[in-house]
């Protein structure tokens, strides 16, 4: 999968799936440009990046800054959305309403808004990949923010897809992955976790951010592909 001379903006680039997909990225040939909310998580992820990847501290929820920084990348090919705070299990009982809202701010708001400032900059032939996830069509119990959040997500690729066509516009939808997604839990609970759904899933291990990346590239690069979702789940949807 080659993205030789193709520019590639990563929004949310400084870690876990968003962190891997620019490292896919600058080794498949393409000039990465990343985004993220704090000024040092951008500074350590360009420490390890090739030399050539650009970095922007961006507030996607302010649509004036996500239109200045848009008209300063410029022309691109491919726009990689994988911003999100972590997430957690959240039980329909005593939920935190405004604590469910906002799990939809920068996933799902963010996500739109971006896009629907960043199209005008896509070169003819360019890609927008947006980040669901498993829990669409396999949620847990506790899982109905998370679950709704990713079905909306899915959707809207769809949606958008019709509506700016020819761009392209895919989802991936990972499953449990090993990554700072689950910074909110002990690093205890992590590995119990990981341990259980390695035991389930007929892959017989979790996910980890590579194997993701490597969707996210396979979205920019499969020129006949649109309105898809990608899952990278281990079969989670077999079991």
């Amino acid at each position: 999968m080659s993205l030789t001379n193709q520019r590639v903006v990563v929004i949310g680039g400084t870690s876990g799936i968003g962190l891997a997909t620019a490292h896919a990225a600058a080794e498949a040939g393409a000039q990465v440009i990343i985004a993220s909310s704090r000024q040092s998580s951008i500074d350590a992820a360009l420490g390890e990046l090739s030399a050539d990847t650009t970095g922007h501290a961006l507030d996607v929820l302010d649509t004036r800054a996500v239109q200045a920084f848009f008209d300063e990348v410029g022309e691109f090919d491919h726009l990689a959305y994988t911003a999100g705070e972590s997430l957690r299990l959240m039980p329909v009982d005593g939920m935190d309403i405004d604590q469910a809202r906002g799990f939809f701010q920068v996933r799902f708001f963010g996500a739109l808004s971006t896009v629907s400032t960043a199209a005008e900059h896509i070169r003819p032939g360019g890609s927008i990949t947006l980040t669901s996830g498993s829990a669409r069509t396999r949620p847990g119990s506790g899982w109905s923010v998370a679950s709704s959040l990713c079905g909306a997500t899915t959707s809207l690729a769809g949606a958008l897809a019709v509506e700016l066509a020819p761009l392209r516009v895919n989802v991936v939808e990972p499953g449990i992955i090993r990554s700072p997604l689950w910074s909110g839990m002990s690093p205890e609970d992590q590995q119990a976790m990981y341990d259980q759904q390695a035991e389930l899933l007929p892959a017989g291990r979790v996910g980890e951010v590579d194997d993701v990346a490597q969707a996210f590239l396979y979205s920019m690069t499969q020129s006949f592909m649109t309105g898809t979702s990608v899952p990278v789940d281990g079969g989670a949807l077999l079991v």
